[in-house]
């Protein structure tokens, strides 16, 4: 399959495929006209970096994590190290939101005890 087949086909961005064949990730090889050709391995790689993006990851962390799991299992501690690494930062986010939510409240409290006695 070609990027455009993939791309209309898995609803694949083109940003993605873009980026993939930028990093040469591409398993498929290039065909006559010069363009690459997808075969499943690869859509797993795509789907797996669009989860890393969909999770967070900027461009220069999927093609990080993505050489990674090119390397196969040998890779698996570093990959882990990595999404521990994004989780503690997505938990320290959350809890800074969870905050500020907290604020917020005390705010419309304090509106509502003051429009009660006031």
């Amino acid at each position: 399959m070609t990027m455009d087949e993939v791309g209309r086909q898995y609803q694949i961005p083109r940003n993605i495929l873009e980026e993939y064949e930028r990093w040469g990730g591409c398993h498929g090889g290039r065909n006559v006209m010069g363009a690459w050709q997808y075969d499943d391995y690869d859509l797993e790689n795509l789907s797996m970096m669009m989860t890393l993006h969909d999770i967070g990851f900027a461009g220069e962390e999927v093609e990080t994590y993505m050489g990674l799991v090119l390397q196969g299992t040998d890779s698996k501690e570093e990959r882990l190290r990595l999404l521990e690494q994004k989780r503690h930062r997505l938990l320290d986010e959350i809890h800074f939101q969870e905050k500020k939510l907290d604020r917020l409240d005390y705010l419309r409290y304090e509106i509502k005890n003051f429009a009660q006695s006031g």
